[in-house]
């Protein structure tokens, strides 16, 4: 088994736009989210590369820090496309497991991970949704490109409809820690009064409250 983790990240200047927060607010959140979800991935023996597809500058020096690969996303047109320029490294490097994670969904620990690849079997999908069950916080295909990822479009109904299209074995993944996620202002209510990871909720609450 060679497993990888693709985490899409869109220029921070696009990103979070619901949590209506200054330019400088956001970039500080969203670099704090992306360095919790790699420090997490990282903590994953059963990971072997992390895969940042982004044309965001500000995220070199964790890339760096955590030895991930970046694959440049120029124009940004979609999560579907992003995740498609993954498929190419990890199809020449003869990946068999692929994890797509958003930057959003900080709170998940290594275990949890751990959990869905243990769940997963040949030509299968395991779709995490969000705890509104309206997106989808993490998709894991077994191989990886097992089906068509259909994110941005309700994407987690959309995701099951074309694993069925595509004839693929799907398991739904209710991990509580991995449904939650930093859409919009309830979502940042909601996980901070949660307050898993007591001391990175903290460095959030200093984020936004400055």
């Amino acid at each position: 088994m060679k497993t990888s983790v693709i985490i899409p990240v869109k220029t921070f200047q696009k990103s979070k736009t619901r949590l209506h927060l200054s330019e400088e607010k956001t970039i500080d959140l969203c670099r704090l989210l992306l360095e919790e979800v790699i420090k997490t991935i990282c903590e994953t023996k059963l990971i072997n590369k992390t895969i940042v597809v982004t044309n965001e500058e500000q995220v070199s020096d964790i890339i760096k820090k955590y030895d991930c690969q970046k694959i440049q996303d120029t124009y940004e047109t979609s999560v579907n496309d992003a995740v498609k320029l993954a498929e190419k490294y990890l199809t020449d490097n003869e990946f068999t497991h692929s994890i797509v994670l958003p930057l959003d969904v900080p709170f998940f620990y290594s275990e949890d991970l751990e959990k869905l690849l243990k769940i997963s079997s040949h030509k299968s999908v395991v779709i995490v949704p969000s705890r509104h069950f309206d997106g989808t916080n993490a998709l894991v295909r077994t191989p990886i490109n097992s089906m068509t990822p259909r994110y941005d479009e309700g994407s987690y109904s959309f995701q099951i409809e074309s694993a069925k299209n595509d004839d693929i074995k799907i398991t739904i993944g209710l991990i509580y820690r991995l449904m939650l996620d930093i859409d919009n202002t309830k979502d940042l209510e909601f996980v901070l009064k949660k307050n898993i990871k007591p001391e990175f909720c903290d460095k959030i609450r200093k984020i936004i409250e400055r």
